[in-house]
C-alpha cells in the first residue's frame, strides 16, 4: 500500500492538515478556521482547546478525503504559528487561560522595563531575539503573575508551558511527551541558541521555573508515536518546525544566502545564513533555521507583523472587498496608487523599526482618492516592507540575494507578486506547491521516517509554477519608496505622543 505524510499545519487563523505523497504532491487538504479572541485594544487570544479540537477535525477528515487508510501514515510532521503561548495543568490537561497569541501587545511594558534595567543587549546575545511583547517569554511571565493560583501551581511543577507544537503533541499523545523543537524554542525569549539550552539566566530575569519548560528536540527525529485511541493505531510523530522555518525548509532554501518570503498573516522573510548565527546589526532577529541530527542550521529573519491581515481587514472591516482574493482585481483597476501611500502598523512595526507604539496609516488622502487607490496602496505596503527587510538582510548578512521565493496564502495575487518584484529589483519565483510551510513539516518528518532518503532527493522536487521580473522603470520606484518612507515616519511612536 502507498504510504503518505501527514503534515499538521496550525496557522494563526485557521487549522489544516495535509496529506502528501512521495512526490510531494498534496493529494488531500481540510481546512477549518477558529476564532480571534480580542478582549482589549492591542489583546490577541486563541481558545487552546478549540485549536486541538479543530486540528484533530482536520486530521480525521483528511484521511477520510484521501480513502486510506491511518496505517498508510508513514509520520506527522507539525508546524505551527510560533510564539503563541499555551499553559496548561499537567494533571487535567486544562489551560489555565486563554492562549495569548504573538500578535498580542499587552506585555510591551515588561519589555519596556527590560530595555530600561540594560538587559537587551543580554538577550540579543543568547536568544538573537530583541526585547519585544511578540515572543514567548514575557506572555509566559504575564500568565503566571495574573491568572489566578497560575503562580503556586508552577512552583508546585503542576503547569506546563508550550507553544503551538507542543500543546498538539501534548494531545496527541495524551500526555506522554512535552516537547518542542529548536526552531520554536529558540522564539521564546529563553533559548540559548548557541548552546542549544534553556538559559538560567533569561529564566531567572523573567522569574519562570524551568519545571514548565518542554524538552527540547531536533526537528527532525522520531519523538514517538500518536495515541492508538486518536486514529485506531500509533502514528510516528517525526518532524517538528516553526511555520516561518518550515516554509523555508519547503523552499528548499537549504544553501546560505537563500531567501523565502511567507505571505500569510504576517509577511515573515527569511534568510539562510549557513552553520552560524549573525548577529544583526539592524535588530533583524537570528533564529534557528533547523536542526538535522547534530546539524545546526542557522537563519536571519525579519518579520512583518500584518500581511494577509490587512487584506481581510480591508474584507472585514472596511467591505471594499467582498473576499479577499477580490484585491487583485480592484487594485489593477487603476495604473497607480493616485498618491496613496498605506503603513501597516496596527500592532506596531517589526524589524527593521521595532516600534511598538506606531500606527496603521493611510496617507495622501484627496477628492480623487477611490477605493482602488487604496486597494493598491494596500498591496503596495506589503511589498514595500518585504524590501525594507529584504535590504536590512543583505546589509547584516553580507549577501546580495538573487531571487526572492514566495509562498503562503498572498503568493498566489499575480499583482501582488509583480509589485514586489519591481520594489526589490529582482526576480521573484513561485513554486507549484505554494504550501510550503505544510511542505517543509512533512519534508523533516519523512527524512526521519525514511520515507525520503536524502535532502538531494527532496531538493529535485522543488519546481517553479511562475517567475516574476522587474517591469516598473527604477526612477519611478524609487520615488514611491521615498514617499512611502516618509509615510513609515509619519505612523511611528503615535500612542506616546500625545
Amino acid at each position: 500500500m502507498e504510504q503518505y505524510i501527514l503534515s499538521l499545519d496550525s496557522g494563526t487563523t485557521s487549522n489544516r492538515a495535509i496529506l502528501f505523497n512521495h512526490s510531494g504532491e498534496i493529494v488531500a487538504m481540510a481546512n477549518q478556521e477558529f476564532e480571534q479572541i480580542y478582549p482589549q485594544p492591542g489583546w490577541v487570544e486563541h481558545d487552546a482547546l478549540r485549536i486541538w479540537e479543530t486540528q484533530l477535525d482536520v486530521a480525521v477528515k483528511v484521511i477520510q478525503k484521501a480513502g486510506i487508510d491511518a496505517g498508510q501514515i508513514s509520520g506527522i510532521g507539525i508546524t505551527n504559528q510560533r510564539e503563541t503561548t499555551v499553559i496548561w495543568n499537567r494533571e487535567t490537561g486544562q489551560p489555565v487561560s486563554n492562549a495569548i497569541v504573538w500578535q498580542d501587545r499587552r506585555t510591551s511594558d515588561i519589555c519596556q522595563k527590560l530595555q530600561q534595567e540594560g538587559f537587551e543587549p543580554v538577550i540579543t546575545g543568547k536568544t538573537g531575539l530583541v526585547a519585544d511583547a511578540y515572543f514567548s517569554g514575557t506572555k509566559i511571565r504575564w500568565i503566571l503573575d495574573n491568572v489566578a493560583g497560575a503562580r503556586e501551581l508552577a512552583d508546585e511543577g503542576k503547569l506546563a508551558f508550550g507553544t503551538i507544537d507542543t500543546w498538539l503533541i501534548w494531545n496527541l499523545t495524551r500526555g506522554r511527551l512535552h516537547i518542542t523543537d529548536v526552531t520554536n524554542a529558540s522564539r521564546t525569549m529563553l533559548f540559548n541558541i548557541h548552546t542549544l539550552q534553556w538559559d538560567p539566566e533569561l529564566l531567572a530575569m523573567l522569574g519562570i521555573p524551568e519545571s514548565i519548560l518542554p524538552e527540547v528536540k531536533p526537528s527532525s527525529q522520531l519523538y514517538g508515536t500518536t495515541d492508538p485511541e486518536i486514529f485506531g493505531l500509533e502514528i510516528p510523530i517525526s518532524g517538528i518546525a516553526g511555520d516561518q522555518q518550515a516554509a523555508l525548509f519547503g523552499q528548499m532554501c537549504l544553501n546560505e544566502g537563500m531567501v523565502k518570503n511567507t505571505y500569510g498573516t504576517g509577511c515573515f522573510v527569511v534568510m539562510n545564513t549557513g552553520s552560524k548565527p549573525i548577529a544583526s546589526g539592524n535588530k533583524l532577529l537570528s533564529t534557528i533555521a533547523w536542526q538535522i541530527g547534530d546539524q545546526v542550521t542557522y537563519a536571519i529573519e525579519g518579520s512583518i507583523f500584518m500581511g494577509g491581515a490587512v487584506v481581510q481587514w480591508l474584507r472585514d472591516e472596511l467591505g471594499l472587498i467582498t473576499k479577499s482574493s477580490d484585491i487583485e482585481e480592484l487594485a489593477g483597476r487603476v495604473e497607480n496608487n493616485g498618491g496613496i501611500y498605506f503603513v501597516q502598523g496596527f500592532v506596531g512595526l517589526g524589524a527593521p523599526h521595532w516600534d511598538q507604539y506606531a500606527t496603521g496609516a493611510i496617507i495622501g488622502l484627496s477628492r480623487g482618492t477611490n477605493k482602488s487607490h487604496i486597494a493598491r496602496a494596500v498591496l503596495e505596503g506589503i511589498a514595500f516592507r518585504t524590501m525594507e527587510v529584504i535590504h536590512t538582510m543583505e546589509e547584516d548578512a553580507g549577501i546580495t540575494m538573487s531571487e526572492l521565493r514566495v509562498d503562503g496564502g498572498a503568493s498566489v495575487n499575480n499583482l501582488l507578486m509583480q509589485i514586489q518584484s519591481d520594489t526589490i529589483f529582482k526576480r521573484v519565483v513561485r513554486p507549484k506547491v505554494t504550501e510550503t510551510t505544510a511542505l517543509g513539516a512533512a519534508y523533516l518528518a519523512g527524512l526521519a521516517t525514511g520515507f525520503w532518503s536524502s535532502l538531494e532527493e527532496l531538493q529535485k522536487q522543488w519546481q517553479v509554477e511562475k517567475q516574476f521580473e522587474p517591469k516598473t522603470p527604477a526612477e519611478v520606484m524609487n520615488t514611491r519608496i521615498s514617499n512611502w518612507k516618509r509615510a513609515v515616519e509619519r505612523s511611528k511612536n503615535w500612542y506616546t505622543s500625545h
